[in-house]
């Protein structure tokens, strides 16, 4: 039995709000208190000055794609381009670097910050890149930039049919060649690429994230690859892949090492690519109105196939189209598991954790659904801080009177949903404290969340849409987990309560834990170290020497 003693920070835990210390057995907190205290934790074979640091339950990132965030990393970023121009001169740099007849991955390019209001054409792309097959994702990862030396890879037939010869790829095109530019990455480009995500994630106070992988072929063996990984994060595996059977639901999992049959399976797109189902046309294009990926029966019998079998199911969606039709989908399949067993419907469906990841157009009667079903919703606030507001993205590609109700966190909050926060990186980044922060700090006055509850959804939050159902798990208290981080932080503040949604007392003498001060402008708390299962997983020096000491037993 071995046991490392924290002391002299902050520990951010209710069971005793004035803690300045923690101690760590075989991976399980063993014991919270003070200074004056600190021989109740026992003989510790490991002793560590916190010098003033604030302790808190790891953050869980509850959507990303792994693969894609670190080539983003460890590749060409487009982001940051300011212009068209800008653009392609970055796309040139980084294809000389690459020889020709290999591949050029990159991320992050969005028209809608560049004076030309628009993207490079196939023709701007050739001129650039030569003869190199070329993938370049739009921010949301729903359309992309290719070259014609990677479509040139792809069928003459399927070409014909389905690639667009100028524009940026969207549906069925950018499926076919996102697939095909996966199948050029080479295993050690791959690993590398997962492995330098994983270890940034770690580096952000990140203890587990949840990898929304495809659900094709492709998908899967890059989910097999990420899983095989030998790393200290918990990583859990959502596969995008529709089912209509519960012995499928089941094989599915043996097969590809999934936990769930969720993610991004995708009901719809996303608004900047045009792509989400809307039930009225785009503002800016009112030739289209999105596009819907899985009718309403395939919804609900998916729901019905995976509660039946005891699989936890989910679906993307963030048109309001696609938002209610999970929500009607939800009230059908429960109807059914009524049928099959009168008076456990909902007890069933609700026992699964269904999810709904992202949720952005969502009204009163689909977020009233997510309640009763226990459904749990997976929100990302940075897509609000990066698209929000009265002159966003949003308001542009939908006017601004269907632009304002988006990502309205606290109407969730406020009807009983289960919230978890993610970053669907390398959308927007991993940086949990961010996410918290425009989570509290909302374009739209009304619609974010206090900084406990924001802070909670992006910690036990995470846990809870992973199906764990142990209050305990995600938080300091004696008996749970050793998920901790540890942070470099200000001066800590009391929690502002949203009178909407607010279920605790701000009182100083109810003795909620302090945060760090998520003012817009104030500086970031900075991660010093991350502890997944008692285990040291991430560490700038402050618990050199106690890495291997503790034991993992995983998270449970």
């Amino acid at each position: 039995m071995t046991t490392i003693l924290l002391h002299g920070g902050r520990v951010h835990t209710a069971a005793d709000p004035d803690a300045t210390a923690v101690a760590i057995t075989d991976g399980v907190i063993s014991w919270i208190g003070a200074e004056h205290a600190l021989e109740m934790a026992g003989r510790p074979d490991h002793v560590v000055d916190l010098d003033g640091a604030l302790v808190t339950p790891g953050f869980v990132d509850a959507h990303v794609h792994t693969t894609d965030a670190g080539l983003a990393l460890t590749g060409l970023a487009l982001g940051a381009a300011t212009s068209l121009a800008d653009c392609l001169r970055r796309i040139g740099d980084a294809a000389a670097a690459v020889p020709p007849g290999e591949l050029v991955w990159g991320h992050g390019w969005d028209e809608t910050t560049w004076p030309e209001n628009r993207p490079p054409t196939r023709a701007e792309i050739d001129l650039t890149v030569g003869n190199r097959p070329t993938y370049l994702s739009r921010v949301d990862v729903h359309s992309a930039l290719v070259s014609t030396a990677l479509v040139a890879r792809l069928p003459q037939s399927t070409r014909s049919a389905t690639i667009d010869p100028h524009l940026p790829q969207t549906r069925d095109g950018h499926h076919l060649v996102r697939n095909l530019a996966k199948s050029l990455l080479t295993p050690g480009r791959r690993a590398a690429a997962q492995r330098a995500f994983l270890s940034g994630a770690l580096a952000a106070g990140i203890v587990e994230v949840h990898e929304c992988a495809a659900g094709d072929e492709s998908g899967q063996d890059d989910l097999r690859a990420l899983l095989a990984i030998e790393t200290p994060i918990s990583v859990l595996g959502y596969l995008a892949a529709a089912v209509g059977d519960p012995e499928e639901a089941r094989a599915l999992l043996a097969r590809t090492g999934a936990v769930a049959l969720a993610g991004d399976l995708s009901v719809d797109g996303a608004i900047g690519s045009r792509t989400a189902s809307l039930t009225h046309p785009y503002h800016d294009d009112p030739t289209t109105s999105g596009t819907r990926y899985l009718t309403d029966d395939q919804l609900a019998e998916h729901l019905w196939a995976c509660a039946s079998a005891g699989v936890q199911p989910g679906f993307h969606a963030i048109g309001d189209d696609g938002v209610s039709a999970v929500a009607h989908a939800l009230r059908r399949a429960t109807a059914r598991l009524e049928d099959t067993a009168a008076g456990v419907g909902t007890v069933r469906m609700a026992g699964c954790v269904p999810r709904i990841e992202h949720a952005e157009m969502a009204d009163a009667e689909a977020i009233a659904t997510f309640a009763a079903t226990g459904t749990v919703a997976c929100m990302q606030p940075m897509f609000d801080a990066a698209w929000g507001g009265p002159d966003g993205m949003y308001a542009r590609r939908l006017g601004r009177e269907r632009a304002v109700p988006m990502n309205a966190l606290a109407r969730f909050a406020s009807a009983g949903v289960a919230l978890a926060l993610s970053s669907d990186a390398p959308v927007t980044p991993a940086s949990p404290w961010l996410a918290v922060q425009a989570a509290v700090h909302h374009r739209t006055a009304g619609s974010g969340l206090s900084s406990r509850a924001a802070f909670t959804a992006h910690t036990r939050g995470g846990h809870r849409a992973a199906g764990r159902t142990d209050r305990a798990v995600g938080t300091i208290t004696v008996g749970a987990p050793a998920h901790l981080a540890i942070f470099a932080a200000g001066e800590l503040v009391r929690p502002a309560a949203n009178e909407k949604v607010a279920r605790w007392s701000t009182d100083p003498r109810s003795r909620v834990p302090l945060l760090p001060d998520l003012t817009p402008g104030a500086p970031m708390p900075v991660t010093l170290a991350t502890i997944v299962g008692g285990r040291v997983a991430h560490d700038v020096g402050l618990l050199a020497g106690v890495g291997d000491a503790v034991a993992v037993p995983g998270l449970t």
